[in-house]
């Protein structure tokens, strides 16, 4: 069975419909295709649905509009997992939004760290998800929006530990680098 996916102009309706301003969605949605790119350049079709992908990639983030000014950032995972959900959308498209976190989380993090999420594994159990999970580190919602290379997220990642950058690490050596300056002509930051 086929499953219908929803277009790139369906996408950023949807975007559109949650983004409480302007800014935002220009922040979000931007990301998110800049994300898109570096997952296409990282693809292997043999492996990775590209459509799904493509999907994944452009509706990780929605749940950031979701947030609240006393909501941990953390949380936008499981809100853009929920808010695809009520829109009807299969649980394969729903998981990208609360599995793409880092290199993922396990119910151990979320108990040691006292994360404001509910306890479970919030880890990509598919290829695409651990695509797209993989292309989101190699860019920044930050003010200003950054391009992040390989070498800074694992350092970054390294304060959660040793093996959560051997994770992703792992997922280096398995999918590569992107070329960031190809990405960002491609895409506008």
């Amino acid at each position: 069975m086929t499953m219908l996916l929803p277009t790139d102009r369906e996408i950023r309706a949807l975007h559109e419909k949650y983004a409480p301003t302007q800014e935002a969605f220009d922040l979000v949605y931007t990301h998110c295709r800049i994300v898109h790119e570096i997952a296409r350049q990282l693809l292997v079709p043999e492996v990775h649905d590209a459509e799904l992908v493509r999907v994944g990639s452009l509706l990780h983030d929605i749940g950031v509009y979701r947030l609240h000014a006393d909501d941990s950032y953390l949380r936008h995972g499981i809100l853009g997992h929920e808010l695809l959900r009520a829109e009807g959308f299969p649980e394969v498209i729903c998981r990208f939004c609360s599995c793409h976190t880092g290199v993922g989380l396990t119910r151990d993090d979320v108990r040691k760290q006292g994360l404001p999420i509910p306890v479970a594994d919030y880890l990509a159990e598919t290829p695409e998800e651990e695509l797209v999970m993989y292309a989101d580190n190699f860019h920044s919602k930050s003010n200003p929006p950054a391009y992040v290379s390989a070498d800074a997220y694992e350092a970054r990642i390294r304060r959660f530990g040793d093996d959560k950058a051997a994770a992703f690490r792992s997922m280096r050596e398995k999918y590569g680098v992107p070329d960031i300056s190809k990405a960002s002509r491609a895409t506008p930051a």
